[in-house]
C-alpha cells in the first residue's frame, strides 16, 4: 500500500515528511519522493528503493519550503523506478497518488491528442496533466480539482500541489484511506494517523467521495458535486501502536475496508494495466508443461485455493489436485515432477502447509508459495514465490489476505492459460479488463451493503445454527462464509454445495434455520435457486446473497436479500466475499465477542 503525507506548515517541512513516511513504512514501497513550495517555485527530490535513499539525496541537496507532500510507491502502473517514482510534475502541478486510476488509457489517449508529452508509465500522470490543462483553461484551483475528479475512475487517494497557490494542498479520496491531522497554524495529511502522530492527535478521516482543501488556517471537505460537507473530528491514540485501528472498531472492520486498496496492489505485480495484459511475474512456474497442478493450503488459505482450482480447470485446463495440508501430507499422494505445486499461507509459517510443501519436493516437483511474507520459511523453501501483498493483517480471521490470495489465483490461473493457449489475446484482455474493475467495485459494496449488513446481523445474532449454499466457485465462499461466522460469533455455520442439499441438510431446515444462499446470476444460477425453491418450501428463511440480475429472475421470498452489482465470473469471488465477512462481523459485534482475538485461534498455526 502506498502512502502519502501532506504539510501545510509553518516551518521548514522536508525533515518531518521524510520522518512522517519512514511512519509508513509498513505499507510497502519500492521508491520514494517529496516536493516542497519555497518562494514560489516548486522542487522534488525522488529515489528508487529504501528511504534512506532519499535521505541520502536530501542531505546533499535540501528541499525547503513550509509546504509539502511526500509519497512511498509501491509500482502499479510502470516499472520501480525513479522516473516512475511520485511526486509526479506537470506545468507547476504536483501530485501523489495511491490506488488506480481505471480510464487511463482513454485520457492518456485523449491528453497526447491534444499536444501532451508523457514522461513516465505511470496512471498518476493523466491526473497531473488534466490540473495543468484545466488550469491552463483558466480555471481556478479548486474548479480544476473538481473537474479533474469527475473525469477519473476508480479507486484512488490523492494530495496536489499548485505552484501558483503555494498555501494550499488539495486531497481527495475513492477508496484508499486519508486523514487530515490539525496543529496550530498548521495542518497536515496522511495515508493513515500513523503517519501524523508525531504531528497531532486530532483526525479527521474523509470518507468516499470527499475531497480536502487544506491551508495554514484549516480544511474544507466538500464531495464530488462542489458541496460542502462535515466530516468529524477525533483524537487518535497511534502513537502506542505501530499497526492502528484508524476510525474502525476493530482490525478486522479496517481490513475488510482495506481491501480495494490491497487488490490493487495485489493485481498490479501480476497484471500489466497499461496493455491489458497479464504479466510475466506468472511465470516463475513453468505452466505451459505442467501436467497437472496439486494445490495445498489449511483454512481461509484452502478456501481461496479451492476457488483457484476452478479458475486453473476452466481457463488453463490445467488438472488440479487439492486438499487440506493436514491431510495432503499423510495420505501419499502419487506425484510426478512434470507436475507443479502451490501452497497457500498468509503467514507462510503454516506446519502442516510447509510439511505438504517438503513432500512434494521431495518428489521432484517444481514449487510456488503464495504467502503475505516474502521473508517467510515457506517462501524461503519455494522455488517461486507469488506474494500477495495484502500487509499486515492483525484480525486473526483472514479477509483482505483471503481476497488478496484470491486475485493473485485469478492471475496465476490467467497467466497457465495464456501459456498453454487456453485463452485468445482478446478474451485475456477482457478478463484482465475485468480485473481492474474490481477495486472500485469492492469500494462501491462496502459503501453499499453496509448499512442492510448491519441490520441482518441483528437478527442472525439470534440463531444457533447457519447454512450456507452455493454453486461453482460460490461453493468455496459458502464454505468461507460459514467459517468466518463460527470462528468469530462462535455460531454453528456450515457451507454445502447446493447440489448436495437433498443429500443431508435438508433435514436441519426448519422456520427457525437461516440458510444463506450465494448464488451471482451465471451457469449455475437457475439450479441454485431450485434448492432455494426447497428450502422455501420448508419454511427456511432465505438470506439470498445475489446480484442486479439474479434479484431480477427471482421472485421466491426471503427473509433478506443482498444485491451486489453485476460482474464477470472471474472477480465475482472477490466481490461476493464481502457480504460473508461483513455478515459475519457485524454478528460478532452484537453478540460481544473477542472480534481480532477470538478464542482458542491463533492468527498462524505453527504446530501440528
Amino acid at each position: 500500500m502506498c502512502g502519502i503525507v501532506g504539510i501545510v506548515g509553518s516551518s521548514p517541512v522536508a525533515g518531518r515528511l521524510v520522518d512522517a513516511l519512514k511512519r509508513l513504512e509498513y505499507r510497502g514501497y519500492d521508491s520514494a519522493g517529496i516536493a516542497t513550495i519555497h518562494k514560489g517555485e516548486m522542487a522534488r527530490c525522488r529515489a528508487q528503493g529504501k528511504l534512506f535513499n532519499l535521505e541520502r539525496r536530501l542531505d546533499s541537496d535540501p528541499l525547503r519550503g513550509m509546504i509539502g507532500i511526500a509519497h512511498t510507491r509501491w509500482a502499479t502502473h510502470g516499472v520501480p523506478n525513479e522516473t516512475n517514482a511520485h511526486p509526479h510534475f506537470v506545468e507547476g502541478v504536483a501530485v501523489v497518488h495511491n490506488g488506480i486510476i481505471e480510464n487511463f488509457s482513454e485520457l492518456r489517449d485523449e491528453l497526447i491528442a491534444e499536444g501532451a508529452v508523457f514522461e513516465t508509465q505511470t496512471d498518476t500522470e493523466v491526473v497531473a496533466h488534466l490540473m495543468a490543462k484545466y488550469v491552463r483553461d483558466g480555471l481556478e484551483p479548486r474548479s480544476a480539482m473538481l473537474k479533474m475528479l469527475n473525469r477519473v475512475t476508480g479507486a484512488y487517494a490523492l494530495a496536489i500541489m499548485l505552484q501558483n497557490d503555494p498555501g494550499t494542498i488539495m486531497a481527495a479520496r475513492s477508496g484508499p484511506p486519508l486523514a487530515i491531522g490539525y496543529g496550530s497554524g498548521e495542518m497536515f495529511l496522511g495515508s493513515d494517523a500513523i503517519a501524523l502522530s508525531p504531528f497531532t492527535n486530532e483526525i479527521t478521516y474523509l470518507v468516499d467521495g470527499d475531497w480536502a482543501v487544506l491551508t495554514r488556517d484549516g480544511a474544507t471537505i466538500l464531495d464530488f458535486s462542489g458541496n460542502e460537507v462535515h466530516r468529524p473530528r477525533q483524537i487518535s491514540q497511534t502513537a502506542a501502536y505501530v499497526v492502528d485501528k484508524g476510525n474502525h472498531r476493530h482490525f478486522m472492520e479496517k481490513e475488510i475496508y482495506e481491501q480495494p486498496e490491497v487488490i490493487s496492489h495485489a493485481l498490479s505485480h501480476y497484471v500489466d494495466f497499461a496493455s491489458n495484459r497479464i504479466s510475466d511475474n506468472v511465470n516463475a512456474i513453468d505452466f505451459k508443461t505442467a501436467s497437472g497442478l496439486a494445490i495445498s493450503a489449511c483454512g481461509t488459505a484452502y478456501l481461496a485455493g479451492l476457488v483457484g482450482k476452478y479458475w486453473f480447470e476452466r481457463y488453463a485446463r490445467l488438472s488440479v489436485e487439492i486438499d487440506v495440508a493436514s491431510e495432503f501430507r499423510y495420505r501419499e499422494m502419487p506425484l510426478s515432477p512434470s507436475q507443479a505445486a502451490l501452497f497457500i499461507s498468509q503467514s507462510g509459517e503454516t506446519a502442516d502447509t510447509l510439511a505438504s510443501l517438503r513432500y512434494c519436493k521431495d518428489h521432484g516437483l517444481k514449487i510456488g508459495a503464495v504467502v503475505n511474507v516474502k521473508e517467510s520459511t515457506i517462501a524461503r523453501e519455494s522455488d517461486a514465490v507469488f506474494p500477495i501483498m495484502a500487509g499486515p493483517e492483525i484480525g486473526v480471521a483472514s479477509t483482505k489476505a483471503f481476497t488478496c490470495q484470491l486475485a493473485v489465483l485469478a492471475s496465476l490461473a490467467l497467466g497457465a492459460a495464456k501459456a498453454r493457449g487456453t485463452i485468445s489475446a482478446e478474451q485475456e484482455t477482457e478478463l484482465v479488463r475485468h480485473l481492474a474493475e474490481m477495486p472500485r467495485i469492492m469500494s462501491r459494496v462496502l459503501n453499499l451493503i453496509q448499512p442492510q449488513m448491519e441490520t441482518l446481523s441483528r437478527e442472525l445474532s439470534k440463531c444457533r445454527d447457519v447454512l450456507y449454499l452455493g454453486r461453482g466457485t460460490s461453493f468455496p465462499l459458502a464454505m468461507e462464509g460459514a467459517l468466518k461466522l463460527k470462528e468469530i460469533s462462535y455460531i454453528h455455520a456450515e457451507g454445502y454445495a447446493a447440489g448436495e442439499l437433498k443429500h443431508g441438510p435438508i433435514a436441519l431446515i426448519d422456520e427457525n434455520m437461516p440458510v444463506i444462499v450465494i448464488a451471482p446470476f451465471d451457469r449455475f444460477f437457475d439450479k441454485t435457486v431450485s434448492n432455494m425453491q426447497e428450502v422455501a418450501a420448508r419454511g427456511g428463511r432465505i438470506i439470498f446473497i445475489t446480484d442486479e440480475a439474479g434479484a431480477a429472475a427471482s421472485k421466491l421470498p426471503t427473509m433478506a436479500t443482498i444485491v451486489l452489482p453485476n460482474v464477470n465470473e472471474i472477480i465475482a469471488p472477490m466481490i461476493f466475499s464481502l457480504p460473508i465477512q461483513l455478515l459475519a462481523y457485524h454478528t460478532a459485534v452484537f453478540m460481544g465477542t473477542d472480534v481480532d482475538q477470538p478464542r482458542n485461534l491463533a492468527k498462524s498455526v505453527t504446530v501440528e
